[in-house]
């Protein structure tokens, strides 16, 4: 089980890698080998300060490379769908031993018996621990008594939050950016410059923004600053240095991605262009960190 269970994790970070090499690399390459080339900057330059005409008009002239830019963000967050349980995972087990390291002690003494040896293998599940700073993943079995526990500490913990909020972060994020470009292509599908744009459109294109980066980035804001409050909290006495630079870290996604999500909801346009990309190019650093140190955890010898 510890070995599948380490495999699974190497396999996440294989996926948070390629997603987080996207949003550093991929998408700005695009942009600038791609949609610079084609007059995007003029295009968002004129929408940043009202006039969409020429925005739209762009969009109707180069459909695929505007879906195709999109579409590189939506899959880069689809990589990372299973990261927010992943996170949780770790910081369950690695709370539960720190927390529980007492009464393991008491019933490995206490148990002497060697025929109740067969019953007490019977209740032992798999766990493991990040050990030291080598990232070493440590079988400990725990017993029924710590199985109850850890059941009462997956439901009060703050971790539960964190990852529900961040699944539903990034499933909001991926919803907004699709409904986003989608309208948007429709829209700018045989749209001069000279044309009108619809009554609605400013009304459905600002509420899909705000729902991609101020409910989608919010709520990814909110799983952020518990999961780093969690690692930070215990510090070196539970973790390795290199994960409590993480959970520090992990804060200051957090402080960015509120200050994107607020600053998108007074401007939609503005907002976005000003502050969502510095916010989510942090979280994908964040994210790739993350990425290399399970690609680096290995079983203890």
């Amino acid at each position: 089980m510890k070995q599948s269970f380490l495999s699974k994790l190497h396999t996440n970070g294989i996926y948070y890698s390629i997603g987080a090499l996207l949003l550093l690399i991929g998408v700005p390459l695009y942009q600038y080998l791609v949609l610079l080339p084609l007059g995007y900057s003029d295009a968002i330059t004129s929408a940043e300060g009202g006039v969409l005409p020429p925005y739209l008009s762009w969009i109707g002239n180069h459909t695929i490379a505007f879906l195709g830019y999109r579409a590189l963000s939506i899959i880069a967050f689809a990589a990372l769908i299973s990261l927010p349980f992943t996170l949780f995972r770790i910081i369950v087990a690695q709370e539960l031993l720190g927390s529980e390291e007492t009464e393991h002690a008491e019933l490995e003494a206490g148990e002497t018996d060697e025929d109740d040896r067969p019953h007490r293998d019977s209740q032992q599940e798999d766990s493991f621990e990040l050990a030291g700073t080598t990232g070493e993943v440590r079988e400990q079995g725990t017993s029924e008594s710590g199985s109850t526990s850890t059941l009462s500490w997956r439901g009060k913990g703050f971790a539960v939050l964190a990852a529900w909020t961040g699944l539903l972060g990034i499933i909001l994020y991926m919803l907004g950016s699709i409904a986003s470009a989608i309208y948007s292509a429709g829209v700018g599908n045989g749209f001069t410059s000279h044309a009108a744009i619809p009554g609605n459109f400013q009304a459905i294109s600002g509420a899909t923004t705000i729902i991609t980066y101020t409910v989608g980035g919010g709520l990814l804001a909110i799983a952020s600053l518990f999961f780093g409050a969690m690692i930070v909290r215990s510090g070196l006495k539970l973790w390795p240095g290199v994960w409590v630079a993480f959970g520090y870290t992990a804060l200051a996604v957090a402080a960015l991605l509120s200050v994107s999500a607020v600053a998108v909801v007074s401007a939609p346009i503005a907002g976005k262009v000003a502050f969502t990309t510095p916010a989510f190019l942090l979280f994908a650093l964040w994210v790739l960190w993350f990425g290399v140190m399970l690609l680096r955890l290995k079983p203890e010898p």
